[in-house]
């Protein structure tokens, strides 16, 4: 089958929830098949995830407090898109609040979608290099650690179980290829 045959047309759409980051949907779809369902996502304005390797060889990734699981997090540096902002400002700015660190490098490897069954989430994943210390500028009530990892421990801690954030684990997916040239960086 071809994918026009699994689309869903939207009858009504409903917002049921604005948040300040989030924007709760229910809409009423009918499906290939002719009958009538309801759909309920999340609308997201995106988000970017940085591989940033330094000098060393080694990663950056941040522990943080996450509070919808309430519990601390390892994960790569991450931030989301603010409106009307290039997704390639976004990853210099996260990068450079987070970690403190700017890179001489970009490459934008490609996109992860995170939650499909809710949300329009998507995740930009970009590769930086050539780091250098310019100094963190935490955003009000970002409370985080920068640690160094190589690649193959965080494989190891995503193995067991240490690393649970999917963009994390997505996103070394991208630096395991891309490091060991199995995946050439974008030019």
């Amino acid at each position: 089958m071809d994918d026009a045959s699994f689309h869903e047309e939207t009858l009504n759409s409903e917002e049921v929830f604005a948040g300040r980051l989030l924007h709760v949907h229910r809409d009423q779809v009918r499906l290939p098949d002719g009958h009538e369902s309801v759909r309920e996502w999340v609308a997201h304005p995106g988000a970017v995830v940085i591989i940033a390797l330094l000098d060393n060889g080694q990663l950056l990734f941040e522990r943080q407090f996450r509070y919808p699981l309430r519990r601390v997090f390892l994960e790569l540096p991450a931030g989301k898109i603010d409106a009307g902002e290039h997704i390639l400002d976004t990853a210099r700015r996260e990068l450079r609040e987070e970690t403190g660190y700017k890179a001489k490098t970009w490459r934008h490897l490609g996109t992860l979608h995170t939650c499909i069954g809710y949300s329009n989430e998507r995740i930009e994943v970009f590769y930086a290099h050539g780091l250098s210390y310019i100094g963190a500028q935490l955003d009000h009530g970002e409370i985080l650690d920068v640690l160094e990892m190589r690649l193959d421990d965080a494989l190891l801690a995503v193995r067991d179980g240490e690393i649970t954030d999917g963009k994390t684990i997505g996103a070394l997916l991208w630096a395991e290829k891309t490091l060991s040239g199995a995946w050439p960086l974008p030019a």
